[in-house]
């Protein structure tokens, strides 16, 4: 399974979820302007980026028949 090319993609999806995530973190712990400047928008990123990793992993399960 982890020679699956789509599988590859679900986990740097994934992996680029986590990123954000942290970003967002980061930018509440800093507070401040640096917060009020990109809080909602780190937070419009990870919910894009964990609807794409969401489809990825349906898609998988999907063409792979685990379904």
């Amino acid at each position: 399974m982890t020679q699956d090319p789509l599988f590859i993609v679900i986990a740097v999806v994934m992996l680029g979820v986590v990123g954000v995530l942290f970003f967002g973190i980061g930018a509440f712990a800093k507070g401040g302007e640096f917060n009020r400047k990109h809080a909602n928008r780190a937070m419009r990123w990870r919910i894009g980026a964990q609807f794409a990793a969401v489809v990825l992993i349906l898609l998988f399960v999907y063409l792979r028949g685990g379904a």
